[in-house]
């Protein structure tokens, strides 16, 4: 029940540094991989194989923003302009080589940053009270504006903007820091995706499989799983990884 854990980037403001517990925290498992490739599935078939030799529990990191954008697009008349608005902001908000759209995208982003740390504190505190997590989605600094990583990809134009960017990526510093005991990584391709999830964008979703390799999250163990191959191969895989996992941790 060893904790590896990283040494985070120099912290901005915003809420009070992460505080390992004195104790070791329990193992935590996060299943990573593209929009559409059955990251919530896998991991919820994964916590019920846990539960059945530990306390266990689900770890929900994630900020809704996508879930919450299609359901603008489906209210009547102002829904789909509105929504295309605010996905262009979400587009030059993750493109690193566009300039952040102003101050009041940016305290957007840094608020929804807060309120994930808020969120890893709470899964810290629950392992640190021996219960192992799982989880389908984990905070890392590779890829900014993709995959559960810093929200304020783009350039930053005044210094306040750089400071704001300098912040957040700092709470990202500090939860990156605590290394998940095993990563599962799953691959898909843009077709599958698109053939799951027909409403999604598919400029960003390739942007999103062709990043997934990059993801590493500070050296942590990692297996790599096709997730187009049949969902029973799939789930024996990661069933066998998750036990060699938590038999060394």
């Amino acid at each position: 029940m060893g904790e590896q854990k990283a040494s985070p980037e120099k912290r901005g403001g915003g809420l009070a540094p992460l505080i390992a517990p004195e104790g070791p925290l329990a193992p935590l498992i996060a299943v990573v991989g593209s929009d559409g490739s059955g990251k919530s599935t896998l991991s919820a078939d994964l916590l019920a194989h846990v539960q059945q030799t530990r306390r266990a529990e689900s770890g929900y990191l994630g900020l809704g923003s996508g879930e919450q954008g299609r359901r603008i697009g489906r209210w009547p008349i102002v829904g789909p302009p509105l929504h295309r608005f605010l996905d262009g902001i979400a587009d030059r908000l993750r493109e690193p080589g566009e300039p952040i759209p102003g101050m009041l995208a940016a305290r957007y982003a840094l608020n929804k940053s807060r309120k994930r740390r808020a969120k890893f504190d709470a899964l810290v505190a629950r392992r640190g009270a021996g219960i192992t997590i799982v989880t389908d989605r984990y905070p890392q600094l590779e890829v900014p504006g993709l995959h559960d990583g810093p929200i304020l990809a783009g350039r930053a134009t005044t210094p306040r903007l750089a400071a704001m960017q300098a912040q957040e990526r700092a709470l990202y510093a500090e939860m990156a820091a605590y290394v998940p005991t095993l990563v599962i990584r799953l691959h898909v391709d843009v077709d599958t995706v698109m053939a799951r999830k027909p409403d999604h964008d598919r400029a960003l979703i390739m942007r999103k499989v062709a990043t997934v390799p990059l993801l590493t999250f500070n050296g942590a163990p990692i297996v790599d799983i096709d997730a187009t191959i049949p969902y029973e191969d799939e789930l024996a895989l990661a069933v066998a990884a998750v036990d060699r996992a938590l038999a060394e941790a």
